[in-house]
């Protein structure tokens, strides 16, 4: 076989895993969660601090699977969420949203409502699901849908001190803006 021809295959078999809908059942690391004596709890190679309780009703606005990078290996799904205005299908009519590399964007012209409330009732989400349940209720949630989710808002340390942690207010914007959450429940509905 040539070598442009085998350069060929690779590629496309590369394009095929890369574009093929992620797994969307991952079985996430969680159940081998070890306690730590100062709060927190171990994952595999990570350690996992709690740093706040956290709830919330909210219109799923996007969804954005991984399967790359580090984040996955805890967090194999972004939810894009929206409650309060963000949650009203005739505001969200007039926005497009739009996720990737762990972002959440959208784009309003004309501002249904003013940019503040949309900065404020909308957040990309980091899920890290707590067992294999709410692994399998959160491979079903789709955008449009309404979902109750409650668990933690946590701190995650590598064992190699890599180091993601969750914003614990919804006053911020932009890069580390988003909620990193350990996910104990999580209803569609």
């Amino acid at each position: 076989m040539k070598r442009s021809n085998l350069f060929l295959v690779g590629c496309l078999a590369v394009s095929f895993w890369w574009l093929w809908p992620s797994d969307r059942s991952h079985t996430p690391p969680q159940q081998q969660a070890q306690t730590l004596p100062n709060g927190g709890f171990r994952v595999e190679r990570y350690a996992i601090y709690p740093l706040e309780d956290f709830s919330l009703e909210a219109r799923v606005l996007g969804r954005e699977d991984y399967r790359l990078g580090r984040e996955a290996e805890l967090s194999p799904t972004d939810l894009a969420l929206g409650w309060g205005p963000m949650a009203d299908p005739r505001v969200l009519a007039g926005i497009r949203i739009t996720q990737g590399n762990r972002w959440y964007h959208w784009n309003a012209n004309p501002m249904p409502i003013p940019r503040r409330e949309i900065e404020t009732h909308s957040a990309n989400m980091h899920m890290i699901p707590a067992n294999d349940g709410v692994a399998r209720t959160l491979a079903q949630v789709s955008a449009g849908e309404h979902i109750r989710l409650s668990g933690k808002l946590v701190r995650v340390e590598g064992d190699d001190g890599w180091r993601w942690v969750s914003s614990l207010t919804r006053e911020d914007t932009g890069a580390g803006a988003c909620e990193l959450i350990w996910v104990e429940r999580l209803e569609r509905y």
